[in-house]
């Protein structure tokens, strides 16, 4: 299994109207086509993918603190379309006009947002949270998950108290507890291990409140209207992820207008890492057919 995780080629940040930055960190070359990545849950920009192949693929991969995690300001009471509205600060500043986007895990609703509001084109959902609050998976969550999503509904200041108390090492025990044997190979081998454990510091380094807010609303109903997309989706998921979604996507991305799903054999939630070209490669370059995709297993 070859997975390249490596520091940054270049670090910056962006300033906001009202004076708040958003934080990015690059790899490929610097004038190759943008791709814009979303990060999962409490991990900041410096934990990116596909080091090894944006080269090639000639992908300038930018990867996002969003607010209050990592070196992005703190942005209390935020929601979906701010995040989107920063984000399109960022790409009229930096020239990426209206870029394609990756959104891995958590990371996914608010690239969803992105699209939704025209800041960000073709789209890649790897590992998506998925819309646990959406009533056809009211039957079909954990009850512990239920009863988080309630909380959520009913006193969202209470949830986003509760989620403010995990910590970097919560964090990643978490991930770990909850991950099949393929993809806890891959996150605690020694050089993946390392990066992750920066990206977590990283994104609690201002607090928790970053990790709160976005787990508050990634977990509430989504304000996006995803039928109303019209720029090509792919939906990628390890058939051994079951933390992610309750039935893999199928119901996500039948919400989404021509949207295609591949589900990834021998892999789970770390798909974004051992397929990193597949899914860069077919969001830059390959054709899109609706329908849905069984990827080989073989790794990039």
């Amino acid at each position: 299994m070859t997975v390249c995780v490596e520091p940054p080629a270049r670090l910056g940040e962006t300033t906001l109207p009202g004076g708040r930055v958003l934080g990015w960190a690059e790899w490929g070359p610097a004038d190759g086509v943008p791709v814009l990545f979303s990060p999962g849950a409490a991990t900041s920009r410096t934990l990116g993918f596909g080091a090894d192949v944006v080269e090639d693929l000639g992908v300038r991969l930018v990867s996002l603190d969003r607010p209050g995690l990592g070196v992005s300001t703190v942005d209390p009471g935020r929601g979906f379309a701010d995040f989107a509205r920063d984000v399109g600060v960022l790409c009229a500043e930096r020239g990426f006009g209206v870029p394609a986007m990756v959104g891995n895990s958590q990371g996914a609703p608010f690239a969803l947002a992105c699209v939704t509001e025209g800041v960000a084109g073709p789209l890649a959902l790897v590992s998506a949270a998925d819309e646990v609050a959406a009533p056809e998976f009211a039957e079909a969550l954990p009850d512990s998950l239920t009863s988080l999503v309630r909380q959520v509904a009913e006193d969202p200041a209470s949830a986003e108290a509760f989620f403010a108390g995990f910590s970097a090492e919560a964090m990643r025990d978490h991930v770990l507890a909850s991950s099949p044997e393929v993809d806890v190979a891959v996150y605690t081998a020694p050089a993946f291990d390392a990066a992750y454990r920066r990206a977590l510091a990283e994104a609690f380094q201002q607090g928790s409140a970053g990790y709160a807010r976005d787990t508050v609303l990634a977990m509430g109903r989504w304000p996006m209207d995803l039928a109303r997309i019209t720029t090509s989706v792919d939906v990628w998921y390890g058939e051994l992820d079951t933390s992610h979604s309750p039935d893999n996507g199928v119901t996500l991305t039948a919400r989404i207008p021509g949207a295609v799903r591949h589900l990834v054999p021998d892999i789970g939630g770390a798909l974004l890492w051992t397929h990193a070209a597949d899914i860069l490669r077919r969001l830059t370059g390959g054709g899109h057919q609706t329908g849905e995709s069984r990827t080989s297993s073989a790794l990039t």
